[in-house]
């Protein structure tokens, strides 16, 4: 997984991160799903991203 790869994850997972604390904070159900959503997206893209490297060697 290249560097881009990896700051564009930790990025999309703080982002996610972020909507679902202000969700929490706003009792804003909906965007609290959306941030839970994104970070799940980001978790998944970063380990589909590992299991590539490691299938390369």
């Amino acid at each position: 997984m290249g560097v881009g790869d990896k700051m564009e994850n930790a990025a999309e997972a703080a982002k996610g991160k972020m909507k679902e604390k202000t969700g929490d904070a706003t009792d804003n159900r909906d965007l609290q799903a959306e941030g839970q959503a994104e970070k799940t997206k980001a978790d998944l893209k970063q380990a589909g991203e590992k299991a590539k490297d490691a299938f390369k060697d």
